[in-house]
């Protein structure tokens, strides 16, 4: 054999030498990725062949179900309550990814979860496709539409927005409701060039109404962030009654302070219980300075502010929908100090001061739970595909930011703010509820923000529900009395009284 045909021999021996191990390498670690691959067609019709499961609220209302149908793939998702529970659900496409509740539990959904290994087990003896595993929801149907109903028709012309109502006892999730929202049936369609194209539209939506509001978006939370405040003060000698500096004008580091108007705390002393009814905000400018910034800041982490790990779906696995860290900022100068003028602007919920809705509703839930913040959760139970149940929520501690005085002297203050101070709009007839109000201003000539965090208890004394509401831009004064009514008729809903 001469050397050109040596040479041309070795060649074709490496590259068959390679073609095997690429082979090789294919079938022993790429072959689960090409075969659960999104965009392989043989995966998607085979995945259409089982039922998946119905996500259902805890009244038993079917949130997201199947539609049978006569083309290649068996079934169709259906959302038959549409916007209104979008962002808790998410959607499932037919060759894109999961998200929400959708997502976190699609291996159950699905049939998939090692949870099913017996059902998958026994449909290989009777020859059943007998579908995916049921998630049980903790919303309050009630509550969750009442709270849809009265965000989307707010007497203010606010367009977008967030509402939270919680448990205080368990964390339980009873309403979530992000505006605007979407229509998730147009993503699920079969015709995948229409939900693509409805896709695109949603991306492009200058209000967003694919994200998720009362998990994702952090906006300063004015007036309510005194409450954390509060509780830094109280654990620190003050009590509701102690007398602390206020008036008209609070001028620190080049930071001027007014009230909203002029009647509010005009004097040189004001109680701290007088000053959260009245929303004092050179009282609490004056206190936050007073405490320091370590302190502020302290109070802030432990009801939950910087925590980026949160998740609120299942507590068992803990996974489901993440949650945005809210934040105080640093409240620093270039070296390093305390910025005073910074420092009085946070502790009245402005500067860089960042919350989430459900953060807010988290910081009410405290004080209801006696200074137990519970983990907040979604999924309520997992049934197999015959109803049988497989998991129960079992409620989890998450902190003790406050202990059980300090919790009972916010109460206190907060049943003040709602009794006689600026939360009037939040009364509901037979319940106790406290809160605060916040009217957060942001962007220059844009209209302000409108908050309210509370909680309702029943005439037994027992805490029903916690809850925030968020209403962005709000046009005219007080912007917050608004989502202090919608407020109280969520808590009202989700105590099972009504929502009128």
């Amino acid at each position: 054999m001469n050397a050109p045909l040596r040479k041309s021999g070795v060649v074709l021996l490496v590259l068959f030498a390679m073609i095997f191990a690429k082979l090789n390498w294919v079938q022993a670690y790429k072959a689960d990725d090409y075969r659960t691959n999104a965009w392989n067609g043989r995966v998607v019709v085979a995945e259409y062949e089982r039922p998946r499961g119905v996500i259902e609220a805890d009244s038993g209302t079917a949130l997201a179900e199947n539609k049978a149908t006569d083309d290649t793939l068996k079934y169709l998702r259906v959302y038959p309550k549409k916007e209104i529970y979008a962002p808790v659900l998410g959607y499932k496409p037919v060759n894109l990814g999961a998200t929400g509740i959708e997502s976190s539990e699609n291996d159950f959904l699905s049939g998939e979860s090692d949870k099913l290994f017996a059902d998958r087990l026994s449909d290989m003896f009777t020859g059943e496709e007998t579908g995916g595993g049921n998630v049980i929801l903790s919303l309050k149907t009630k509550a969750q539409e009442v709270a849809w109903k009265e965000m989307t028709d707010n007497e203010r012309g606010a367009t977008k927005g967030a509402a939270v109502a919680l448990d205080p006892n368990t964390g339980a999730i009873q309403a979530l409701v992000s505006m605007p929202s979407y229509d998730p049936n147009k993503l699920v369609t079969h015709d995948k060039n229409a939900a693509a194209k409805t896709y695109k539209e949603l991306l492009g939506d200058k209000d967003q109404p694919l994200v998720n509001r009362a998990l994702s978006q952090t906006l300063p939370p004015g007036s309510t962030f005194k409450v954390i405040v509060s509780a830094a003060a109280l654990k620190n000698g003050y009590t509701v009654d102690t007398e602390i500096p206020a008036g008209g004008e609070y001028k620190e580091s080049g930071a001027v302070i007014h009230n909203a108007e002029d009647e509010v705390c005009p004097g040189g002393q004001i109680s701290l219980k007088e000053a959260l009814t009245e929303s004092c905000n050179t009282g609490y400018a004056k206190l936050g300075v007073k405490l320091g910034a370590d302190k502020v800041k302290a109070e802030a982490k432990a009801f939950g502010f910087e925590d980026d790990t949160l998740k609120v779906g299942d507590l068992e696995s803990g996974d489901g929908l993440s949650v945005a860290a809210s934040h105080t900022g640093d409240i620093a100068n270039p070296d390093g100090t305390t910025d005073k003028g910074a420092l009085a602007q946070s502790s009245i919920g402005q500067r860089d001061v960042r919350m989430t809705p459900l953060q807010g509703a988290l910081i009410a839930s405290t004080v209801a739970n006696g200074g137990e913040q519970m983990r907040p959760y979604l999924v309520q139970k997992l049934l197999s595909p015959d109803r049988r149940t497989i998991y129960t929520a079992s409620p989890k501690k998450k902190s003790d930011p406050i202990d059980g005085k300090v919790a009972s002297e916010l109460k206190e203050m907060m049943v003040s703010v709602v009794e006689n101070g600026t939360g009037k709009k939040a009364k509901i007839s037979g319940f106790t509820v406290g809160g605060k109000t916040g009217t957060a201003q942001n962007a220059e000539g844009a209209d302000p923000h409108g908050w309210f965090i509370g909680f309702a208890f029943n005439s037994k004394g027992e805490a029903v529900s916690a809850v925030c509401v968020m209403l962005e831009n709000v046009k005219g004064g007080h912007a917050s009395a608004e989502a202090a009514r919608i407020a109280g008729l969520i808590m009202k809903a989700a105590a099972g009284s009504g929502g009128n």
